[in-house]
């Protein structure tokens, strides 16, 4: 494949290392967070430096790279159609999320936990390659880097962790310390396909204001049984149209919404991830007969 072709990060860029790193990772398991990966690294390098003849160099083959696996993944929805590709990539930043999370509540706290964390953290930055984050994911990319970095220094001293979000966690950080924030459609019970996150023990680098974890932990396997988490698998029943005729005045923007939901449910499918799906459909169903989420 083409991402063999592509030079190391030169040092000019670093901050983009985790992302190839990531990329490097899922090529063989998921080629979606793969791709997407490499093009919020590109669009990150660019604005860095585009003009050293490293630089450029480097981003032209992740460009090549990127182009390359256009037409390798052609019948791959999720690469060339972005509305499936970000629902893609944010539900499985969120299965990760949610591993670290769930593993952290019921307090078994080990390397995997900290990687896990940082790991959600990164792909949630990757998804500003669709543009700008919701308040809910920005939440919890921060929460998730906060608790890598906690959970890591405990470690390293010898203490326990406190699990879960911490009472007087607005003092120490914000409202990033309180409960994470995971859409009410998200189920609990994390069954991906993937048996793993990931095995590469390539180093981690860590955003200025934080303690660096560690680079060499074992991937987790989330194939195993996890605690309930933050959110609920109960399914309300479908809303019915409040207009007796059935006629709703809908805008450009709410069937863009339906379509998104739509693309949810898709994607939640390639995970047999059936509780998802029906939350999302019914979703887009509710906003087709009321034009209200």
């Amino acid at each position: 494949m083409a991402a063999a072709k592509i030079p190391a990060v030169p040092a000019v860029l670093k901050a983009l290392r985790h992302y190839i790193d990531i990329a490097k990772e899922h090529d063989a398991r998921d080629p979606v967070v793969s791709y997407y990966c490499r093009r919020y690294a590109v669009e990150e390098g660019m604005k860095i430096d585009s003009k050293s003849p490293d630089s450029r160099k480097f981003l032209f083959a992740v460009m090549d790279c990127l182009e390359q696996m256009k037409k390798e993944f052609a019948s791959n929805e999720a690469v060339h159609n972005e509305v499936v590709g970000q629902a893609h990539l944010e539900n499985y930043a969120l299965k990760i999320f949610l591993y670290a999370d769930n593993e952290d509540r019921a307090a078994r706290f080990n390397k995997n936990v900290v990687k896990s964390f940082y790991k959600a953290s990164m792909l949630f930055d990757a998804l500003q390659t669709f543009g700008e984050l919701s308040e809910d994911i920005k939440n919890n990319r921060k929460y998730a880097r906060w608790k890598a970095a906690y959970i890591h220094d405990c470690l390293k001293k010898g203490e326990t962790p406190h699990a879960g979000p911490l009472d007087d966690s607005e003092d120490m950080f914000g409202a990033a310390g309180g409960a994470p924030i995971v859409p009410s459609n998200f189920p609990s019970q994390i069954q991906p396909q993937n048996p793993s996150i990931g095995g590469s023990q390539n180093n981690l680098v860590i955003p200025p204001g934080t303690h660096a974890p560690p680079t060499t932990p074992q991937d987790p396997g989330l194939n195993r049984g996890v605690i309930p988490g933050p959110s609920s698998q109960h399914i309300p029943p479908p809303v019915q149209p409040t207009n007796q005729q059935g006629a709703v005045n809908l805008t450009q923007e709410d069937y863009t919404t339906a379509q998104k939901y739509c693309r949810y449910a898709g994607s939640a499918l390639q995970y047999e991830d059936v509780p998802t799906a029906i939350e999302n459909l019914q979703k887009a169903l509710r906003l087709l007969q009321t034009g209200k989420e």
